[in-house]
């Protein structure tokens, strides 16, 4: 009542003096309207004129003052949105039944959280998108095409002119992602034995599950069951492809990171309907609810890793605004390409010949930072932005949140949050959440370094596959500088300077990460090993390969 009070009585206090200030503005232009009738027509128009300069004089000088009181109305009203907000959550009988005070937010090692209290899905734009209603910040995504434009221009007219052939060759985009018939069978091996195997095996035990009179033992089967599938059919068997096959490492990359995702939605499947399966009581209905085959294949293909029987859903499909964002991801992936061939490329064929050395590292550092640190960005916007927009309008799949507004962070801590949502919310409600189930709420910490050492692993893994060789310099910067800078450049760090120290530490990572994997694979295609002992397997040839190439 105390802080009603007080905002009424601010809110009085500003319609004073909004009255006073109305009152004074009109007794002051009555005033300074009120001038001499001249029989001079020349002299009415410069007066005039002077008038007009007054009041845009005194509109510019009012329009802080307006646009601070409206910002105070409108921090008062959201924070009254959310003080309600809050007191209803904290008072519904579901909330109190999961948290509570004493036990910092988790009730006991006995009971989980149940799905309802995990992600909600609501429906809602992409970042990108809800800025480019903007007007500048349109602009600037037009001066974007338009450099791309000019680039593909300068390109194909500068070659013409000067080489009479096109300098910006193709053959490196078309290598990288070659084997395509073997990667579409592989994809399809794993598509269909995600949808089959652990569904079919969840409905059997689902079936019989209350009507056994071993529960324990059944559920240890189908368990076991379903743990053989996701290690050996869908973990060796796709690795063992990339590997057997040599493919490329574009090619590579999209059998792995799919053998990836498809690993994630089957957890997260089973996870989310076990619960269910769990609290199903006999008495009241004979009919177990299992999600239909329906619900199951619209979430593998859905741009999500966190499963529910029905999402968010938009009423029409804009093909339009699918073929655009297509086009947007070609156009990114040709600027990417055409970055790494222009600049990248040729100063790693310089100094990714050799063995390692400072003097080479701090040169490559200097002459690719900028373009490896444009290409993440503009393969972020790829990936995240026109890649999952384009499948999520197809599936009219209204929760566009895949990432926010990460290029915003002062802390590496909300830039790990913030920019890749998808997975972000995977490792928070399965992995995070499940240490502090076990622990406890002091033990942050601990469920931190868990996420990250689980994160650093499956980045090594992905990265070892695809390369042909383990070298495992993104694992040592993953937990080493990665968690360092996660806790010194913590949500703490308010100031501005804290965006660019990550901005330009971001770039440094980028770029140490792809000479030091450049250079070991010129070692591994340049210096192969000749009656290898198990110190040359452990140690990396690009210490010792000298070749130039």
């Amino acid at each position: 009542m105390a802080g009603e009070e007080n905002i009424s009585v601010r809110n009085r206090q500003s319609t004073y003096e909004t009255a006073e200030e109305k009152e004074d503005l009109s007794k002051r232009h009555e005033a300074d309207w009120s001038f001499p009738q001249s029989s001079n027509g020349h002299d009415d128009v410069d007066h005039s004129v002077t008038r007009k300069m007054q009041l845009l004089v005194e509109a510019e000088q009012m329009k802080p003052a307006f646009m601070q009181r409206i910002d105070s109305h409108f921090t008062e009203f959201v924070n009254g949105l959310i003080a309600k907000s809050v007191q209803l959550e904290t008072s519904s009988p579901a909330f109190s039944a999961v948290c509570s005070e004493k036990d910092g937010g988790f009730k006991s090692k006995e009971s989980r959280a149940p799905p309802e209290h995990g992600k909600v899905f609501v429906a809602r734009k992409s970042v990108l998108d809800e800025l480019f209603e903007m007007k500048d910040i349109r602009t600037i995504h037009h001066v974007f095409i338009a450099f791309f434009i000019m680039i593909i221009l300068c390109t194909l007219i500068v070659d013409s002119i000067d080489e009479g052939r096109l300098v910006v060759k193709f053959d490196l985009l078309v290598y990288v992602f070659g084997k395509s018939s073997v990667v579409a069978s592989t994809w399809l091996y794993m598509f269909l034995s995600t949808l089959t195997v652990p569904y079919g095996l969840f409905l059997l035990w689902a079936q019989g599950y209350h009507g056994s009179s071993h529960k324990t033992i059944r559920s240890a089967f189908f368990g076991g069951l379903l743990m053989i599938f996701q290690i050996f059919g869908l973990g060796v068997g796709p690795a063992y492809i990339a590997v057997a096959y040599n493919l490329p490492p574009a090619s590579a990359f999209i059998v792995i990171l799919e053998q990836v995702r498809l690993l994630m939605k089957g957890y997260s499947f089973i996870r989310e309907n076990t619960s269910r399966i769990l609290s199903f009581t006999p008495q009241k209905t004979n009919t177990v609810q299992v999600p239909k085959v329906s619900q199951y294949l619209y979430f593998l293909f859905a741009p999500t890793l966190i499963y529910r029987d029905a999402y968010p859903r938009n009423p029409t499909i804009r093909w339009s605004y699918v073929a655009t964002m297509f086009a947007q991801a070609l156009a990114s992936l040709f600027y990417v390409h055409y970055l790494s061939e222009i600049y990248t490329y040729p100063a790693f064929r310089k100094y990714g010949g050799e063995h390692f050395n400072v003097r080479g590292l701090v040169l490559c550092i200097l002459h690719t930072m900028l373009p490896n640190l444009l290409s993440a960005v503009i393969l972020s916007f790829l990936l995240f932005h026109c890649w999952l927009n384009a499948f999520a309008e197809m599936l009219r799949f209204a929760d566009r949140m895949f990432y926010k507004d990460w290029w915003n962070s002062k802390s590496y801590a909300r830039y790990f949050r913030t920019s890749n949502v998808v997975v972000h919310d995977w490792l928070y409600y399965y992995a995070y959440r499940d240490v502090l189930w076990l622990f406890g709420k002091k033990f942050k910490a601990v469920a931190m370094l868990s996420v990250f050492t689980l994160s650093a692993i499956v980045h090594e893994y992905v990265l070892a596959v695809c390369f042909g060789y383990f070298y495992p310099v993104l694992f040592f910067f993953y937990m080493g500088f990665g968690t360092l800078f996660n806790f010194i450049l913590s949500d703490r760090r308010k100031g501005p300077i804290w965006n660019v120290i990550l901005w330009l530490t971001l770039g440094l990572g980028i770029t140490m990460i792809h000479y030091l994997y450049s250079l070991e694979w010129n070692a591994h295609k340049h210096c192969p090993l000749k009656n290898p002992t198990f110190l040359d397997y452990v140690k990396p040839p690009s210490w010792t390969c000298h070749l130039k190439v």
